[in-house]
């Protein structure tokens, strides 16, 4: 997966674009800004949207061509952002020190999933959020992104669950056209997730 990964962000073009995606910008505006940890979080574009608004980011990805174009874009908007290679079975934020977090399209077997989100609420402080979108497994159906393996995506119900110490805020499946770059873009099949610990 690393090398696939790796190729795919090799490309010059950022391959999800530079823009934050919407959902993560509409809910972390309502947030003053603090700590923020963003995982699998690619090329940077939520990590330096949210710099730019004071947030202290850290962002995680396993792709070291990822933190390379995350850190361009991070110069390039006069933003500094504090970004780990790792993978998220292998990460472990510090408990209670993050005001949000973002798991944005961040797809992984239920397993892994259980364990992540497990860390993510820990790490979270009293009244942190945690913002999500990720793909429905009727995502399945459509070409617009994300893994065509069910395994990997999610229902509404797993949501709930792994998130259930939280006070949930947002919980909807919908049907949305997204346009992120070349590899989201179209109709697809979504859940939105805000839960505050």
């Amino acid at each position: 997966m690393n090398e696939f990964w790796n190729a795919r962000y090799s490309r010059e073009e950022y391959v999800y674009g530079t823009k934050p995606n919407e959902f993560f910008k509409e809910q972390i505006d309502k947030l003053n800004a603090g700590r923020l940890l963003l995982l699998g979080e690619g090329e940077g574009r939520n990590a330096v949207y949210a710099a730019k608004y004071n947030w202290h980011v850290d962002a995680v990805d396993f792709s070291n061509e990822a933190k390379k174009k995350a850190l361009k874009l991070a110069g390039k908007n006069n933003v500094v952002i504090n970004y780990t290679l790792s993978t998220l079975e292998d990460f472990k934020p510090q408990e209670s020190f993050y005001d949000a977090i973002g798991l944005i399209f961040i797809h992984m077997n239920n397993d892994v999933s259980r364990l992540v989100h497990s860390r993510c609420i820990d790490a979270l402080k009293p009244d942190g959020v945690i913002i999500l979108e990720a793909f429905e497994k009727e995502q399945v159906r459509y070409k617009s992104g994300g893994p065509q393996n069910s395994d990997l995506l999610y229902t509404i119900e797993d949501i709930r669950l792994q998130f259930k110490e939280l006070k949930t805020t947002v919980l909807a499946k919908e049907i949305v056209n997204i346009n992120e770059g070349a590899y989201h873009s179209g109709e697809a099949a979504v859940i939105k997730f805000t839960g505050i610990k």
